[in-house]
């Protein structure tokens, strides 16, 4: 035996089991990622079920919304029967099941082992040979615990499915979780009714957009193919424990500063595959958050009148960059940032001034419909694009 694996504690039998132990559900723990969601979302006290009251108020507004819904966008607006008033826990369990793909994709990629021969194979430094070992084995652990806190989060303060534009499986229902919203619309001096129904506008529009012919599967696969362009990163851990600031002797600014990185923590790296599939999901991501305000606006406008106030209020929440938005931006690759937003929402109107809102629904309508980086900032280039595969 080389001396380096000799004095390498993890090249031992028993590590081994231990290791075969901590991963026995595969890559990702789900079960730690579920108990972790619902202690954060629940701040571990029991949570109380929906008002009846408010929920069949919220049911009503539903059925209006919906009814202008499909008068306004031309799309096929879910079924007012689908749509469910539900608290944290449930949008918990519901939300894990429907982002368990993108995440799956991840933990797959961060698994592999490294190629004999690379690189990260043939080093001889024994601390990072361990720290691989160690980063391998608490990955599926860890893994579960940030998956976990981030739905959990993301819980206390969501109006729905669609805070963050990701594509569900077609066949879920619409959950709306109304203590959230009434909390938002006390906040900023809104009447409850009001904010209630740009909510369920904003989710109806988002839940349309994503489950027609092809947005929503085409979206899907950026982000999925995003998160498994990570690759296996020995040194990422050694490279983030050396820059961890000790000077303040505070545990716990040591470890958020530790839990800033997930990627360095679970001992992953960025490939120069993702910078090509980045900037494709960021033009994507940009122009569907821009039809789907141009929508709700539309929407909002016929049934509230001048609904700008809470639109401002909501749009101002969205691009907030609290730590659970990082941690979707670094490992799925959706980053909703001001400039995104804005630059999202102008590529819209430029389509509607050239063409109208039959050039603007081919961004859903068509297989080819999202835009590259370049012709997102300028639509003309989209709409030439487009003829031009007409013509062939």
């Amino acid at each position: 035996m080389a001396d380096d694996e000799a004095q390498n504690p993890f090249n031992n039998p028993l590590f081994a089991q231990f290791q075969r132990a901590m991963s026995a559900q595969g890559p990702l723990q789900w079960d730690v990622a579920r108990q972790t969601a619902l202690m954060t979302a629940t701040q571990g006290t029991a949570e109380h079920n929906v008002d009846p009251q408010r929920r069949i108020a919220l049911e009503n507004l539903a059925g209006v919304v919906c009814m202008h819904a499909a008068d306004v966008t031309g799309l096929e607006i879910v079924e007012t029967a689908r749509i469910q008033v539900v608290n944290r826990a449930t949008w918990v369990e519901h939300t894990l099941n429907s982002w368990k793909p993108y995440f799956q994709s991840l933990a797959r990629a961060i698994s592999e082992p490294t190629a004999p021969g690379s690189q990260e194979a043939d080093h001889q430094d024994p601390m990072l040979t361990m720290l691989a070992n160690v980063s391998r084995m608490i990955a599926p652990s860890m893994l579960g615990m940030s998956v976990g806190n981030l739905v959990g989060r993301m819980a206390v303060h969501t109006f729905g499915h669609y805070d963050l534009p990701l594509p569900r499986d077609r066949g879920n229902a619409l959950d709306i979780v109304i203590g959230n919203i009434d909390a938002f619309a006390d906040e900023w001096s809104i009447p409850r009714d009001d904010m209630a129904v740009w909510a369920l506008a904003h989710e109806v529009v988002n839940h349309a957009l994503f489950n027609t012919r092809h947005l929503g599967s085409t979206l899907a696969s950026l982000v999925s193919e995003f998160a498994a362009g990570f690759r296996p990163d020995p040194s990422s851990l050694a490279d983030g424990l050396s820059r961890i600031d000790t000077s303040s002797g505070d545990p716990m600014k040591m470890l958020d500063s530790l839990l800033s990185d997930p990627t360095m923590l679970l001992g992953a790296s960025r490939s120069t595959a993702q910078d090509r599939v980045g900037a494709m999901l960021d033009a994507a991501v940009s122009a569907v958050v821009g039809y789907v305000d141009h929508q709700v606006d539309q929407l909002a406008a016929r049934l509230l009148g001048n609904a700008d106030r809470i639109s401002e209020a909501v749009r101002r929440r969205r691009v907030g960059q609290s730590p659970d938005r990082v941690f979707v931006e670094r490992l799925l690759g959706i980053d909703l940032t001001i400039e995104k937003v804005a630059i999202g929402r102008r590529f819209i109107d430029g389509v509607i001034e050239r063409s109208g809102e039959a050039g603007a629904a081919q961004l859903h309508e068509r297989a080819d419909g999202l835009p590259t980086p370049a012709e997102l900032a300028a639509p003309g280039l989209w709409l030439a694009r487009l003829e031009t595969n007409d013509g062939n």
